[in-house]
């Protein structure tokens, strides 16, 4: 009967306990807030100070960008694809241009900065900005005009990067390594078409003559600059024959 007792009691002291601490910390905070100055502020006539690694919307520099689609790929919750658009640099007396840029879904964009992050030209950045209730999905796409904001130092985003083996020698870290993906050619499916070529968006591709086939006509094969391929894939995508791959870093 005692241990039953004492049960109950410890029971009761539970429901005490849950219902009065809720009650005591309110009141604590609400007599801090009558001394002191209160925690919120009154938004949105107050706003608070952001600090300088805040990571609001992504931002696009419209003229920095290749249309390279890394930043479409390296997006985690997969809200930004490409789209083609008119090119801002109009040349008088010839029809504009049309050149692809990123589109973000900011109402699925978790602000990770991954897209600034892995941009080669840093073409996209990271703004300060927060306030981006709408009242309709469709407002929440921000299509490349609208997602152009002024850029300022620090809203690049850079990774420095240093390699395992340096480690132990005490080499700074740097924005770039030697190393990086690049793609690689299987002979027997190439067909020569040349669509890795035209579409690099750095120009890294060169198709160089390696002979010629039965009918007397040239065998072209791509030949890829390392220095400025930006490991996007593009090649790879458009290949019609899968004959490219990409060898990632060991």
């Amino acid at each position: 009967m005692a241990d039953k007792a004492k049960t109950r009691k410890e029971k009761e002291m539970g429901l005490t306990g849950f219902i009065v601490k809720p009650m005591y910390i309110t009141m604590k905070q609400f007599i801090k807030a009558i001394v002191n100055r209160p925690q919120t502020v009154l938004y949105p006539w107050e706003k608070l100070v952001l600090p300088d690694v805040y990571r609001g919307r992504p931002g696009l520099v419209f003229d920095k960008c290749i249309g390279c689609g890394i930043c479409m790929r390296i997006c985690p919750t997969r809200c930004i694809d490409l789209v083609e658009v008119d090119d801002l640099k109009v040349v008088e007396g010839e029809p504009a241009k049309k050149v692809k840029r990123p589109r973000v879904n900011v109402g699925r964009c978790m602000m990770c900065g991954y897209c600034a992050e892995y941009c080669p030209t840093d073409a996209m950045i990271v703004t300060p900005d927060y306030e981006l209730a709408t009242y309709t999905r469709e407002e929440a796409i921000y299509d490349p005009y609208k997602l152009q904001h002024a850029w300022k130092p620090g809203y690049e985003v850079h990774i420095n990067e240093v390699l395992p083996s340096e480690l132990s020698k005490g080499v700074e870290p740097r924005r770039h390594t030697e190393n990086k993906d690049l793609p690689v050619l299987e002979d027997k499916k190439c067909i020569s078409c040349s669509r890795c070529a035209k579409d690099c968006p750095v120009d890294a591709v060169k198709m160089v003559e390696v002979g010629v086939n039965e009918k007397g006509r040239p065998i072209k094969r791509p030949v890829f600059d390392a220095e400025k391929c930006v490991s996007c894939e593009t090649c790879v995508e458009v290949c019609p024959k899968d004959a490219l791959t990409m060898k990632e870093v060991e």
